[in-house]
């Protein structure tokens, strides 16, 4: 058997998968395992213990994708205290080839091996095979990518495009930039601050404070809990309540919040497109934009990506996805790890 280990390594818990790369063309998994990232002080007795497990023998690659940045095939965890370095993990493992890439690239690996249950199309566009393709991911911040052709295979390219400048465009959403401005005694608002799990909070915050609508007793007691643990581990996931509490149509001050929040997520999504013309396919990533995939239609996504005065007829050529499998990561690092 041709063995690949294939990782994805995150501060709370870890996703490993041994595969077989046998087969032309098709990567089929043998074993997994999910770990909780801090009951282990390095990821190498994490990975002894999963070989073990997998009984499998030892592969000859192998790919992590890391929630944090790397450079040079090294890694130090943002929210965990590992320091990770390929060279290291290849002797103490004996494992001859070992890469670490970011997360975000992983997924732009993975985009390469979905199916075509494992998307949602939003818009299909007019595909043109060599193409760029792009990638947008909301989720803990927002992550932007994009993939090149070079030749039979899709290089892929991560980017700091969530940090880029916040640009409102309505009067509600220069209001909302004051608001974070003030907020947090800062000088300018990245797109992240918007665009992401605790954008959907800010958003809700803005508008609460501005008592745009009366907040209901269940999301109020929520947004208290979550804000008296200021500073502490915490127990609740504000972003995910609001945006449930949405979909089910039970508090109109989270409703707001999320139509603002589509609304904003469209328009840097069309942003990076303009940039990009990714006719190869434009795709969302991250945990957010498949569990609230009927507020997306409703809020019309799609109107505010493509709403770029002269250029609104291009953009509707664009095929737009919404990626639903979140295992994309650890797909894209096991055909990473095919690859080296």
């Amino acid at each position: 058997m041709n063995l690949l280990l294939a990782g994805d390594i995150g501060g709370t818990k870890t996703i490993l998968r041994l595969v077989d790369a046998s087969a032309k063309q098709q990567l089929r998994t043998l074993y997994e395992y999910i770990y909780r990232s801090g009951d282990y002080t390095d990821l190498v007795p994490m990975v002894r213990e999963f070989l073990a497990l997998a009984n499998a023998g030892t592969p000859q690659k192998a790919c992590f994708g890391i929630a944090g940045p790397v450079v040079d095939n090294t890694a130090k965890l943002t929210n965990l205290a590992w320091y990770l370095d390929s060279d290291r993990l290849q002797d103490e493992l004996g494992i001859a080839q070992i890469s670490l890439i970011n997360d975000f690239a992983a997924v732009g690996y993975g985009i390469l091996g979905l199916e075509a249950e494992d998307i949602f199309t939003l818009q299909p566009g007019k595909p043109l095979t060599h193409a760029p393709i792009a990638i947008i991911g909301a989720g803990t911040g927002l992550g932007q990518g994009f993939l090149i052709k070079q030749g039979q295979d899709y290089y892929v390219y991560p980017s700091e495009g969530g940090h880029a400048d916040f640009a409102p465009r309505s009067e509600l959403e220069f209001l909302l930039l004051k608001y974070l401005l003030d907020k947090h005694d800062i000088q300018r608002v990245s797109v992240e601050r918007v665009v992401s799990g605790l954008g959907i909070l800010s958003i809700y915050q803005f508008l609460r404070d501005r008592k745009i609508s009366s907040e209901s007793p269940e999301v109020a007691q929520a947004m208290r809990t979550w804000e008296q643990e200021a500073g502490q581990e915490k127990t609740i996931d504000p972003g995910a309540i609001i945006g449930g509490a949405a979909l089910a149509g039970s508090d109109r001050l989270s409703e707001q919040t999320m139509q603002l929040f589509v609304e904003a997520y469209g328009a840097e999504a069309g942003n990076l497109a303009l940039k990009l013309l990714p006719y190869g396919g434009f795709y969302l990533a991250g945990g957010i934009a498949p569990k609230i995939l009927p507020l997306i239609q409703k809020h019309d996504f799609l109107l505010h990506f493509s709403q770029k005065g002269r250029m609104r007829s291009i953009l509707e050529n664009i095929p737009v996805h919404i990626i639903l499998n979140q295992q994309v990561g650890l797909i894209g690092a096991a055909i990473c790890a095919a690859r080296l």
